[in-house]
């Protein structure tokens, strides 16, 4: 007994050893020449379908080769041990790490018992179908007491937990504009990550149904105030060097990547300010330069100031336009030296201010926090 289970512990020690050196590989990959050469000079839904076009075929892993896969995708590069988002505490101690095989679940009855093979979209809101129920880019291994606290939940922000972990992610109603449920709220150091998985999965899978029960999804869509807070989750933590690693990872396996960790700036050009297609009335695109104009405060939470070079000849029209498209507010000014936009009613999230006469019109980007 002594000696199989020296080989089985040699085995994985040898497993472990031949996919970090893949995985070492990986990190120095670079995203293919010409991968995304059809989205070129795109912006807006018709960048959204390109882009999908491009990731939507994949090589689909079986369930259980998942196991395998995390030896490459989700490896510490400190200790080898299992990368767990949910139990990693990088501005602090983390409690406990678990190592590749040895720790799989398994049964648990409380945190640090075992990690298992999270659906961080749960399978539950897209009825167990594939592809999405083996798609690597948004499943992770996580402990299984916290993804079991998850559950099915929402992502989404909490002040008041009714169960907190670890490592601080947390349970509990939404303060979130736009849910008032129970939702899951991960630590802030991986909240971009899962921002970009989300919008992954808005292009990889805009054609499927992901909204089979209470889910953040329409259809293929985010639904609004999840589309806003995952926007803002994608700025407030920009793409880590874990994120490129794995997005590396998972190329080697599926033979297809996260657009959003390659090019951050995507999300813009498909969801935020830089999606939105403005043109003056009579025709003309936008000329102005919004650049001479200041805007502040950033992120703003009860208002925004706007200052022009110089003033205007005639009156102006500002308006507030959220990233669906929705006129949220709008008023005409007199010419002054600055004018005041109230946002106190706003949700958190990415507007486009709209600035007009009759003599120029431009968009800048304004965030609401």
């Amino acid at each position: 007994m002594y000696f199989c289970r020296s080989l089985q512990v040699m085995a994985m020690k040898y497993r472990i050893f031949l996919f970090c050196l893949l995985a070492s590989c990986f990190v120095r990959a670079q995203v293919p020449s010409g991968y995304y050469s059809t989205a070129d000079n795109q912006g807006g839904q018709a960048l959204r379908y390109s882009l999908y076009n491009i990731i939507k075929s994949h090589s689909s892993l079986s369930y259980s080769a998942l196991w395998d896969a995390f030896y490459s995708t989700d490896a510490r590069p400190d200790n080898g041990k299992v990368w767990d988002i949910y139990s990693d505490n990088p501005t602090g101690t983390t409690a406990y790490y678990y190592t590749f095989g040895s720790d799989q679940c398994g049964n648990y009855s409380g945190e640090g018992d075992c990690y298992n093979r999270e659906h961080s979209v749960p399978k539950s809101w897209f009825n167990d179908q594939t592809p999405m129920y083996t798609d690597l880019f948004h499943l992770y291994p996580t402990d299984g007491w916290v993804n079991n606290k998850r559950g099915n939940l929402p992502l989404g922000e909490v002040s008041n937990p009714t169960w907190t972990s670890t490592n601080g992610s947390k349970v509990g109603p939404c303060t979130t504009t736009g849910y008032s449920g129970t939702v899951f709220e991960p630590i802030d150091a991986y909240k971009g990550d899962l921002a970009r998985t989300y919008l992954y999965m808005t292009v990889c899978y805009m054609d499927k149904k992901l909204d089979y029960e209470q889910s953040m999804f329409t259809k293929g869509s985010l639904q609004p105030w999840a589309l806003q807070m995952m926007l803002r989750w994608h700025e407030q933590d920009p793409v880590s060097q874990k994120e490129i690693d794995r997005n590396n990872a998972v190329y080697a396996l599926q033979g297809n990547r996260n657009p959003f960790i390659d090019f951050p700036e995507l999300a813009g050009k498909i969801y935020g300010a830089d999606s939105v297609n403005l043109f003056h009335p009579n025709g003309i695109e936008e000329w102005a330069n919004p650049s001479r104009w200041l805007l502040y405060p950033v992120p703003a939470t009860d208002h925004v100031t706007l200052v022009p070079p110089t003033l205007t000849e005639t009156d102006v029209l500002i308006q507030v336009i959220d990233i669906t498209g929705r006129m949220m507010w709008q008023n005409t000014f007199t010419p002054a030296e600055r004018y005041t936009i109230p946002v106190n009613t706003l949700p958190a999230g990415i507007y486009v201010l709209r600035v007009s006469n009759n003599q120029m019109l431009f968009s800048m980007k304004m965030l609401v926090d």
